[in-house]
């Protein structure tokens, strides 16, 4: 379902040029006063007043409730969480939807949730007549039907998939005022299921000197992309179910690469060819699209792993606090090259952090939940999260990753994310 930017971005009340909050003024006005951070969460509801009109506790029902269904369906009271999409309107068929991290809890995304990205719709593949083709430098050329792979013994993954225009929107200047899931969600989390790229490597009989593999899709936009093999036999697999299920058309369906931790673009969907190579494709999904011009006139090109990065998640734009008293902080974090070793938060905007607790299992190339318990005292307050990965990588500051990439990129932002929360509770995006 598409909605209107109108009907999804709960704009809050608009602020006059000189009350918003800049880094300087927040510094200025010391707001590091205003809130504490890591507080006991204990004594939370002591501090909730009933209002007089609240009725009693309901009484068990006393009727028959609904029917068995044959497929579950969410509750029609959360009709709100959905996918927000953006297509081309000249070619509707190219376009994104993004995942509602805001709404959403733990780190599993829905099926029906994932975000999607497609360059010229979502093909409907018939699974009897699907082949997989695997060529190039080998022994053996193979081709698979998907009852053939499904006779393999199968490996799961649990991981994350990002694209690499995720967050775009803060390259621009000014902060845009959107939903955390609607500026931040083009990524996802999911179990993925299948057969191991390196069994049907080796059953094929890859050539040695094979030093890459290029990955076809069988959607009318041809995406194909080159994949370095020595990064990704380890790990790599061809996923037939999601979550449980088999994967879904639009993420897909029958047949799906999934590199974890890998730039989104490299998770061909809907795959029908694997070809061993001694080189790069260069095709247009690795030329002219998903590089970085740098600021010497460079192109950065095959970012493949997925940069350390994090984002509260609540409260964020679109919130408003009823009052002073206490609250949780929670986000997400992520790595392509490992696992979050820690992430810290602030309510200062960046003068003082401190660590926050990571909800385990904590797994590497996928979503970790981060939680800090805060009392908030009703005045302005600057929140910002930072992840560190198992290798030390530390997220960057927005003007870090501007002084080293410049101002004309268009993908792989991982730059710090932060929430100023008004006196009168509402969120809005700052830049610090």
């Amino acid at each position: 379902m598409t909605r209107r930017k109108s009907d999804v971005f709960q704009s809050s009340r608009p602020v006059a040029r000189a009350e918003r909050v800049t880094r300087r003024l927040f510094l200025k006005q010391g707001l590091a006063a205003s809130s504490t951070l890591v507080m006991p969460v204990v004594g939370i509801g002591a501090s909730v007043s009933q209002a007089p009109d609240t009725p009693p506790p309901m009484k068990p029902l006393t009727s028959p409730g609904l029917p068995f269904s044959n497929y579950g369906q969410p509750s029609p009271h959360e009709h709100r969480v959905i996918r927000w999409i953006s297509a081309n309107p000249m070619a509707p068929a190219n376009g994104v939807s993004w995942t509602p991290l805001h709404d959403l809890e733990g780190t599993v995304t829905p099926n029906s949730l994932h975000f999607e990205r497609h360059h010229n719709g979502v093909p409907q593949l018939d699974p009897a007549r699907h082949r997989l083709l695997l060529d190039g430098m080998v022994e053996r050329p193979l081709q698979f039907s998907l009852d053939a792979l499904g006779r393999y013994p199968m490996v799961s993954r649990l991981c994350f998939i990002e694209c690499g225009g995720n967050s775009s929107a803060a390259w621009r200047r000014q902060p845009l005022q959107a939903h955390a899931g609607y500026f931040h969600g083009l990524i996802s989390c999911s179990e993925w299921t299948g057969v191991s790229l390196a069994t049907l490597l080796a059953e094929a009989g890859a050539d040695p000197q094979a030093g890459w593999l290029i990955a076809e899709g069988a959607d009318a936009a041809g995406v194909s992309v080159s994949l370095p093999v020595p990064g990704i036999i380890d790990h790599a697999l061809l996923a037939l179910y999601q979550n449980g299920e088999r994967i879904r058309p639009e993420n897909g369906y029958p047949l799906r690469l999934v590199v974890p931790g890998w730039e989104g673009i490299v998770n061909v969907k809907w795959l029908r060819r694997l070809k061993l190579a001694s080189e790069p494709l260069m095709s247009r999904y690795e030329t002219a699209k998903y590089t970085d011009l740098l600021p010497d006139g460079r192109a950065r090109q095959f970012s493949f792993p997925m940069q350390v990065k994090s984002l509260i998640t609540r409260p964020s734009v679109g919130f408003n606090l009823p009052g002073p008293g206490a609250y949780e902080i929670s986000g997400l974090a992520w790595s392509g090259k490992g696992r979050i070793h820690r992430v810290e938060v602030s309510v200062d905007g960046g003068k003082s952090w401190q660590s926050a607790r990571l909800q385990e299992p904590v797994l590497p190339a996928c979503l970790t939940r981060f939680r800090a318990a805060w009392r908030w005292e009703g005045v302005p307050a600057v929140l910002v999260s930072r992840a560190i990965d198992e290798n030390g990588e530390v997220q960057p500051s927005r003007d870090a990753l501007l002084a080293a990439r410049g101002e004309h990129s268009r993908y792989h932002y991982n730059g710090l994310v932060s929430w100023l929360v008004r006196g009168d509770g509402a969120v809005e995006h700052v830049y610090l």
